[in-house]
């Protein structure tokens, strides 16, 4: 924790939630009985305050089998390399979520074609939703400077594997090379 006492958004996890989102009085730590696992319940109203992960849509953008990467100017990860995407919004179905993420981070309004992967991690409070994408010649992708810093095609041997930004990243291209036989 940052400061000892309140959580950041990175840090918050079930075991560090102090207070209760529903009316503020401060929770502990019980076995719920439908499950019998520990949760944080609240001591006011009784609300059992559970943590669920968010999802993450991300695109990979391909054209003659290069992947188009992008380098983040934004934390977390902040000058590494992945794809575009983000956070999965309310009211947002995960693949809708990738198109409108892959418009705003580079520029490309199309389809996702097919499900890449999900990835998720014990220590990791997000699950991430890869989709294949295919880029069609000539349709040139730009870069939201606010989020990407640089942007480019990478062929297999050409990926930056030293400086990927998230597991995901790596495993998401990994299995996308592997079923592309690249």
């Amino acid at each position: 924790m940052t400061d000892g006492n309140a959580p950041t958004a990175r840090e918050l996890r079930p075991d560090t939630l102090r207070f209760c989102p529903l009316c503020g009085a401060a929770v502990e730590r019980r076995v719920v009985a439908h499950d019998m696992r520990e949760y944080p319940v609240c001591t006011g109203c009784g609300h059992v305050c559970y943590l669920h992960p968010k999802v993450v849509a991300v695109t990979l953008p391909v054209r003659a089998g290069r992947v188009l990467l992008t380098r983040r100017a934004i934390e977390p990860a902040h000058g590494l390399w992945t794809f575009p995407g983000g956070y999965v919004d309310w009211g947002e179905s995960v693949a809708g979520a990738a198109r409108r993420e892959m418009r705003e981070e580079v520029g490309l309004d199309l389809e996702p074609e097919g499900l890449v992967g999900i990835y998720s991690y014990e220590d990791a409070p997000v699950v991430i939703v890869a989709y294949h994408v295919t880029v069609p010649d000539g349709l040139e992708a730009k870069a939201d400077a606010r989020e990407v810093s640089e942007m480019g095609y990478f062929a297999r041997d050409e990926i930056p594997w030293d400086a990927l930004a998230f597991r995901s990243t790596r495993e998401a291209l990994e299995d996308w090379f592997r079923r592309a036989g690249v």
